[in-house]
């Protein structure tokens, strides 16, 4: 009789020449074929790790993690083709429709909802008033869904740590799917990018295949969250700990992301201090990653000098600065209408890019004016306090997450959500976790 080890690498064997098979037609080179395989091979031992994972998951947390992380693929493969994300949010809402009940009334207390969905009523209310009809309409529509995520979130009953890991393993799932979609190109130069100025110049990062694409730092942020979730987990076996922060370190490898590296050295401090002897595996990957990419892609200007180290971020903040001075005084205060995502426009970038802000607190200043910022530092704080107040009763992925989530707010909007807001999503059930379950009595903190 095959065991169910057997099965595993029977089938991590079928995927790896399935590949490879795949890559030699295409490519018609066995050299290309053979790096198809390894690749393969790779992608089907973190699907064989995700399925495992999978009896002890909520479904709840594993179809609210694939939609999020789906819109963020979706978002990335057809970026000149809003409909195809706008149709996964109508479907995923309905769903959310049936989930949100009952209504709990500590979501409206959550400082993660606040993060989320504050700034799309108030960026909604600006553009009402300055008779922007079209973008007031796209900006409730996002208000509502993002809304009804929160209540699907705080209506789960039944084991929150289910739950989270249900989030964190459709997370790794994605990873596989585009590991597996990109296989032809994983270990190869170049890559397959984007046909878009987002994507030319950046070949030397993984974003997966043609037909189905991920920004490399949205697939790092992944990658590591899962690792985060799955490594801080002591209910985990051994081997799957250290298989997804393996999987997080190829991640980081290949897609050249500095934000997902903060993110995980982060969080691996953290770590450091709660249980030193599990925080090994994490430290040994951040380091094969600085081995592998060199210290210097840390510090790398990507596109030339006029744009420095920030890669462009500086004088984006800066353009919002600008422009936010020359706003109404309803868009001062409520944000830009420039567009539905309030996106920033920046000559030196050129005309057909939208940029978006990669800063938490000046995002929420751009799309939400003044009050926007005010909400943003009321979702931190609550956040925050929540957080401390219930330190003891919080799971260790949370104790070490939460830090590293605090830092990419610099270089990143991950923390204020919106589409493929998968970093949002994992914080807020986090969060619903601690603020739904009953305090440990002292006895039992003992």
């Amino acid at each position: 009789m095959i065991t169910r080890a057997g099965w595993a690498v029977a089938g991590i064997v079928a995927v790896g020449l399935l590949a490879g098979a795949v890559e030699l037609v295409v490519d018609d080179s066995y050299r290309a074929a053979a790096l198809a395989l390894l690749a393969g091979l790779v992608a089907g031992a973190v699907g064989v790790l995700t399925v495992s994972l999978v009896p002890a998951c909520d479904v709840r947390g594993l179809v609210l993690g694939g939609v999020f992380a789906v819109q963020g693929v979706l978002s990335w493969t057809y970026t000149n083709t809003g409909v195809v994300v706008w149709t996964l949010l109508l479907l995923s809402g309905l769903l959310l429709l049936f989930w949100c009940r009952p209504f709990e009334a500590a979501a409206l207390r959550s400082g993660a909802a606040w993060l989320g969905v504050s700034y799309l009523v108030i960026d909604a209310l600006g553009a009402v008033l300055v008779m922007k009809p079209e973008i007031a309409l796209q900006r409730m529509l996002y208000a509502g869904y993002f809304g009804l995520v929160v209540l699907a979130v705080f209506a789960v009953k039944g084991d929150f740590a289910r739950f989270t890991r249900g989030i964190a393993v459709a997370f790794l799932g994605t990873v596989a799917a585009l590991l597996l979609a990109g296989s032809g190109n994983l270990f190869t130069a170049p890559h397959v990018v984007p046909d878009t100025p987002w994507g030319r110049g950046f070949e030397y990062r993984f974003w997966g295949a043609s037909w189905l694409l991920d920004h490399p730092n949205a697939m790092a942020c992944i990658a590591a969250l899962a690792a985060i979730r799955i490594s801080a987990d002591a209910t985990a076996a051994a081997w799957q700990r250290v298989g997804s922060v393996a999987t997080a370190a190829l991640i980081l490898c290949t897609s050249d992301s500095r934000t997902g590296f903060l993110l995980l050295l982060t969080a691996t401090l953290v770590f450091i201090w709660y249980d030193h002897r599990r925080a090994l595996v994490p430290a040994a990957a951040l380091a094969v990653v600085l081995l592998v990419n060199g210290p210097s892609f840390l510090v790398k200007e990507r596109y030339g000098d006029d744009a420095g180290v920030s890669s462009g971020r500086v004088e984006t903040w800066r353009q919002v600065g600008a422009d936010w001075r020359r706003d109404s005084l309803a868009e001062k205060l409520l944000g830009n209408t420039r567009d539905a995502r309030a996106t920033v426009y920046r000559a030196s970038s050129g005309a057909d890019i939208k940029l978006t802000v990669d800063n938490a607190p000046i995002a929420a200043l751009r799309k939400a004016g003044v009050a926007g910022v005010v909400a943003f530092l009321t979702g931190l704080g609550l956040l925050l306090w929540h957080v401390w107040r219930r330190r003891r009763d919080a799971p260790p992925w949370l104790v070490v997450f939460l830090p590293g989530a605090l830092v990419t707010m610099i270089t990143n909007e991950w923390l204020i959500g919106g589409t493929g807001g998968t970093l949002w999503l994992l914080l807020l059930a986090g969060e619903a976790a601690l603020l739904l379950s009953p305090p440990r009595t002292p006895a039992q903190a003992r």
